[in-house]
């Protein structure tokens, strides 16, 4: 598989690595708007062909699929002239800005027949598939109960820099940079790890977010202060199960931390994934009665990059697909309308 990387920022640097690994694929070009940039990063993959936009790269064509690492606004229209050309795209979340426009995406890309996949890159955590697994298998019974969060701590610590400096964080403060808070950084991770490891599709959601005083004025510079810290939501799932998830900046001792627990009629269990590695537990059997929780052996998966490369390869459709990942949009945006208006809301195209 040729291989051609849209986009060269830090993300596209995990793509180059992890691509790079894998039999079969090359990485044959480059693309980004800054000449400099795309110089430097394809010097270091030791990647022959640069380009200044998709344009010039779709007229030299001599490549078979594409990895979509733009900023958020760019996966749009160049995931759309990539369809047209009939390139396959593995695109970063969150897929689009809002739902109306992932759906024309997804809706794109299957009537072209085009393999689509988006990055949702907690998939690559076994004990979240093998989790997954034991619910579809029945191993707890019926779900009846999901929590789930995502805890940074990027606002208290500065493991990963000072906040109150850097841009690479300030925007993602600020609604006027571009931003929809930790919702939107994260709320998509958070939502397929919680709908995905318990097997079940999204019905309603009511949710409440959060800003949070930062600086005098909420202000740094050029930037406002004003997309969401934290959220907080509830959720309905179709097969009457009940969930809670929420997420914040402001989780001390927490750099980077998803957990999800998932209670059914006859077990229970949970995953947690940090910078540390994940773990799986159970407490299911004759454990019920003395709540003792088991470490269970969740294996190895393959990652979204080999999945990605085996789907082109064999043109069979892989998840999670942008349909998916629409979806997922449109729990977030349905999300922002129940904190303005205090309301629950159906997760359903005919109602919402």
């Amino acid at each position: 598989m040729r291989l051609l990387i849209l986009g060269t920022g830090w993300m596209a640097q995990e793509h180059a690595r992890q691509f790079g690994k894998i039999k079969g694929v090359e990485i044959v070009a480059a693309v980004d708007v800054d000449a400099r940039r795309v110089g430097e990063f394809a010097d270091s993959f030791g990647i022959p062909n640069r380009f200044a936009s998709l344009e010039e790269a779709l007229k030299w064509g001599a490549f078979d699929a594409v990895a979509n690492v733009t900023p958020d606004r760019i996966h749009h229209p160049t995931t759309m002239a990539l369809i047209a050309a009939g390139k396959p795209v593995l695109c970063e979340k969150p897929l689009a800005e809002n739902f109306g426009k992932a759906n024309e995406m997804a809706d794109a890309a299957e009537a072209a027949g085009i393999v689509n996949m988006v990055n949702l890159t907690y998939r690559n955590v076994a004990a979240l598939q093998k989790a997954r697994a034991m619910v579809l298998a029945g191993e707890i019974g019926t779900v009846r109960h999901v929590e789930a969060s995502y805890l940074q701590s990027w606002l208290v610590s500065k493991h990963w820099g000072d906040w109150r400096t850097d841009p690479k964080w300030l925007w993602r403060l600020s609604r006027d940079h571009g931003s929809n808070g930790v919702l939107g950084d994260v709320g998509i991770h958070i939502l397929d790890f919680a709908s995905y490891g318990a097997a079940l599709d999204i019905d309603h959601v009511f949710c409440r977010l959060r800003a949070f005083d930062k600086a005098p004025g909420n202000r740094i510079g050029e930037y406002g202060l004003d997309a969401n810290d934290s959220f907080a939501m509830t959720l309905d799932f179709a097969n009457g199960a009940f969930g809670v998830v929420h997420a914040s900046r402001w989780a001390t001792g927490h750099f980077n931390e998803l957990r999800l627990r998932i209670y059914g009629d006859s077990g229970g269990l949970e995953v947690v994934h940090n910078l540390e590695g994940s773990e799986l537990k159970a407490c299911m059997g004759a454990n019920i009665e003395t709540a003792k929780w088991q470490v269970l052996d969740a294996g190895t998966v393959p990652t979204n990059y080999q999945r990605f490369a085996d789907a082109v390869l064999s043109g069979v459709q892989p998840e999670p697909s942008f349909h998916h990942a629409a979806e997922l949009q449109k729990v977030l945006d349905l999300a922002v309308v129940s904190d303005e208006k205090r309301a629950e809301l159906r997760a359903h195209a005919d109602t919402q």
